[in-house]
């Protein structure tokens, strides 16, 4: 069962009489150089767990099971989960459990003990997925996610990057919690049906024993957000207006670290942002 053709996806499709879900951003791998690079990216050891977020017919789930000690696949749509039971059967996968869930609503990830988590996931699943992990008690080792190109872009910004994307909210919010790169770029004809937009391979990998200067998330991303609040005003008047702050305390505390009241957020890098939540008056 070659589960990279479009002809047997189509079949499998409709025996069960579905089609693929744009609600659900259902795109199929068809491409095997682009799963090549995936589980090369990924680094599978036989012992490891493997989370996988919408396995979709099992084309990735078919190769992380080859290598990892279990693959933990979670689907929300009930048809995909038949059809990826039959998939396994055909095959004799024994190594995966299926689990027929909404990923952002599985409460407590502490279940899933030195996990990895590899996926092509839906491009609507991204920001809340990434955050709901990274936010996680128990974080995963790294994520190797497919996702839009875009998005993988605004991920990796770096302050004042020229003719690129800029630093904004998402890729400080990421930034704060782990290093991210790019792998690949993947073309939008490596999917069935295929989307509108290309896709980009990225892996995230979390900070290992890193107290960000003591600083709490919580005060981290109210100063963020603030900041961001007004991405084309000055930062002296986005943090004076959104946090309440006196202007003057403000330009001094901007300045006190090396900052310009008349600059923007974009302009800002991770360890900017955590030296102004550590010297909030």
């Amino acid at each position: 069962m070659n589960l990279l053709s479009p002809t047997i996806i189509k079949g499998l499709l409709a025996k069960y009489e579905t089609r693929p879900s744009k609600g659900l951003g259902q795109n199929f791998l068809i491409d095997a150089r682009v799963l090549e690079k995936i589980i090369e990216a990924s680094d599978i050891k036989n012992t490891d767990v493997i989370l996988e977020v919408g396995p979709g017919v099992g084309t990735l789930t078919q190769e992380l099971a080859k290598k990892a000690g279990q693959v933990i696949a979670i689907e929300k749509d009930e048809t995909m989960v038949k059809i990826l039971n039959e998939v396994l059967a055909v095959q004799n996968v024994k190594n995966v459990k299926i689990v027929n869930d909404d990923i952002l609503k599985i409460e407590k990830l502490e279940k899933f003990k030195n996990y990895k988590v590899i996926a092509n996931i839906p491009y609507y699943l991204t920001s809340p997925l990434i955050r709901k992990f990274l936010e996680a008690e128990k974080q995963p080792d790294f994520m190797v996610l497919m996702i839009q190109k875009e998005v993988a872009q605004r991920i990796c910004a770096l302050p004042n990057a020229q003719g690129k994307q800029k630093m904004s909210l998402l890729a400080v919010s990421v930034q704060f919690y782990a290093d991210a790169k790019i792998i690949s770029y993947v073309s939008k004809n490596c999917f069935y049906p295929a989307p509108k937009i290309d896709s980009a391979i990225i892996k995230i990998t979390p900070h290992i024993n890193n107290d960000r200067g003591g600083v709490s998330p919580d005060l981290f991303f109210k100063i963020v957000k603030a900041g961001f609040s007004h991405p084309r005003k000055q930062l002296g008047s986005n943090l004076s207006g959104a946090l309440k702050l006196d202007r003057s305390q403000t330009e001094k505390w901007l300045l006190d670290n090396n900052i310009k009241p008349i600059q923007r957020a974009e302009t800002l890098s991770v360890g900017d942002w955590i030296k102004l939540a550590s010297s909030l008056f």
